[in-house]
């Protein structure tokens, strides 16, 4: 009976190790991403030739590659994750470091729109918030799957407004998608990473399936992080 008990306890102590490995090298990458969409943004931004690329800094408007980065972003999400089975470890890496590139392209545009203050305020606003909701979303012992359920139900919901106030163009309902925005990825940022912990307890590491579990885990958080970013920008960015 104590051996029993035994292997139980030394059975839980694995997975919660196997856990906090796993979810230490999500976090990596999607650290690693931040970092390049960081400095592309930042570079494209303040070199004229590379800004020039996207805006015509004559007439100010968008060149093609600008409507480009503006709609990758969404097709290399879509590739990574109906890819997932058919692509290898190497090649989903490789896709999703890219992404954060073509991603960084295309954030490079609040550089003309928002105060250099204000865009940094409000990262380092973000990186608290997710930063603490992570926090909760991993040490927490209540279930977040039905809370997750609603945040998934409300994002459609979101999505579906942020459409119809592309051609309607209300400044109150831009408002209102934002603050809900907010309040979805901080809610989806603890329930991810709740996820990704359970994910780890059950993963065999060394295996390519592992890996590839990362990026997936890593490419969820990145995109919880820059949208949470993003809809706090709209709330408290100073335009210029």
């Amino acid at each position: 009976m104590e051996t029993n008990n035994f292997n139980y306890v030394q059975s839980e102590q694995e997975s919660a190790s196997m856990s906090k490995t796993f979810v230490a090298n999500v976090f990596s990458w999607m650290a690693a991403a931040l970092v390049i969409t960081s400095l592309v943004a930042y570079y494209f931004a303040h070199n004229l030739e590379l800004a020039n690329l996207l805006i015509n800094q004559t007439t100010g408007r968008p060149q093609i590659l600008a409507y480009v980065v503006m709609f990758a972003p969404l097709a290399f999400v879509l590739v990574i994750s109906f890819g997932f089975n058919r692509l290898s470890y190497p090649v989903l890496l490789f896709i999703f470091l890219l992404y954060a590139a073509v991603m960084g392209m295309s954030l490079s545009f609040i550089f003309y729109v928002y105060s250099i203050g204000s865009i940094y305020g409000t990262f380092a606003a973000a990186a608290g918030m997710f930063a603490t909701m992570a926090v909760v979303g991993y040490t927490t012992k209540t279930d977040l799957t039905k809370f997750g359920s609603i945040l998934m139900m409300a994002l459609v919901g979101m999505i579906i407004a942020s459409i119809v106030n592309f051609f309607i163009g209300s400044s109150g309902l831009n408002y209102i998608i934002s603050f809900i925005g907010v309040l979805v990825f901080t809610g989806l940022t603890a329930y991810d990473v709740q996820k990704l912990k359970r994910i780890g307890a059950g993963v065999e590491f060394g295996t390519e399936t592992t890996s590839k579990l990362v990026i997936m885990g890593a490419l969820n958080l990145y995109m919880d992080f820059i949208n949470l970013f993003m809809f706090l920008l709209r709330i408290f960015g100073d335009r210029k």
